[in-house]
């Protein structure tokens, strides 16, 4: 393990506070519900919810939003860029006013299963100009994903995404500090929320290999109690190093994965 100790902010870091975001899915309404109550009934330390935009689901990211900020102070929708008409406004722009959303965080988006779903041909640069131009008081954060290309032309668009407007990244999770420490000193100006995830099974471990490309340790444990250490260890960087932290249990409650990490 990495001796946390050793973390010191790289110049240019973020001095705010250290943000701990944890990511759930809106299956249902009701479900999402009962999982902030329980989250935030035994883990204070969470005080912003970051939702996904699974089209599967009937609940959009951003009213997944409304009903984490009865449970907590932040949150931030998904938003996937290729749903996006740029002709036309924002759809959900009267549904972050009025619900107090100010952040949000745009994504490319993967192709829907279902055709009959409108898709545009358009890349996270174009909605994230787009929501500087219709909504400049929303705070607007990027994906930066560290497996699908290479760190030279991820670091470029990554770099192109902050010229647009974006004020941060939210990363793909991580499973090595090395790499993360790598992605650091490749943006040391940047505001960045570092993502780790729970990968407790076989299935799961292919997933984040085959589909994703990601890039774990040889001899990866798939135990919960190593998955907790690593996210204890990505926590401390982030705190060491100016930058924030969130979350994705996948098998685990969020309660139940973060109670061995806060």
């Amino acid at each position: 393990m990495t001796d946390t100790a050793s973390f010191i902010p790289q110049p240019g870091a973020s001095t705010s506070p250290t943000r701990i975001s944890i990511e759930l899915v809106p299956r249902s309404r009701s479900g999402l519900s009962a999982e902030l109550s329980d989250l935030c009934s035994q883990i204070s330390a969470v005080q912003t919810v970051n939702i996904p935009d699974l089209l599967r689901y009937k609940t959009r990211s951003w009213e997944g939003c409304s009903l984490a900020m009865e449970h907590v102070p932040h949150a931030i929708p998904h938003i996937r860029a290729i749903d996006i008409d740029p002709r036309s406004p924002l759809p959900m722009a009267a549904f972050l006013s009025q619900h107090g959303i100010r952040e949000v965080l745009v994504i490319e988006g993967d192709p829907p299963a279902d055709m009959n779903h409108r898709t545009y041909a358009v890349t996270s640069l174009e909605i994230i100009r787009k929501f500087q131009r219709e909504l400049p008081h929303i705070r607007v954060w990027a994906g930066l994903d560290p497996y699908r290309q290479s760190f030279a032309r991820e670091r470029d668009y990554a770099e192109a995404k902050l010229e647009a407007g974006a004020v941060g990244f939210f990363t793909q999770p991580f499973f090595d500090l090395r790499m993360l420490e790598i992605w650091a000193e490749l943006l040391p100006d940047c505001e960045v929320f570092w993502g780790a995830t729970s990968v407790t099974t076989e299935r799961s471990l292919s997933y984040w290999q085959n589909r994703n490309k990601a890039v774990l340790p040889k001899n990866f444990d798939l135990s919960l109690e190593a998955n907790r250490a690593f996210a204890r260890e990505l926590l401390a960087f982030a705190r060491h190093s100016g930058g924030h932290a969130y979350f994705m249990p996948i098998r685990e409650s969020a309660a139940e994965y973060l109670s061995g990490v806060l």
